[in-house]
């Protein structure tokens, strides 16, 4: 495997764990500060943009896997 792939991918992998455990379900993240609501809404503010960011994350990771898997020494 590609060291630098593996690196990159290694990294991507955490930052993407982070981002999803900081999505706590059903709470959001204004819930951690006491902006709990029962009531349906949209996300907003940091919590769009966690959102957005884990999507990104996403996609990276699925790139470096890809990366990895096509450029593998056999």
């Amino acid at each position: 495997m590609n060291a630098p792939l593996a690196v990159g991918q290694i990294l991507v992998s955490i930052a993407l764990i982070a981002a999803i455990l900081l999505q706590a379900r059903g709470t959001g993240l204004s819930g951690t500060f006491g902006g709990d609501s029962a009531v349906y809404r949209s996300r907003r503010g940091i919590e769009r943009r966690l959102w957005q960011f884990t999507i990104v994350l996403l996609f990276l990771f699925v790139t470096f896997s890809l990366a990895s898997y096509l450029f593998q020494e056999i």
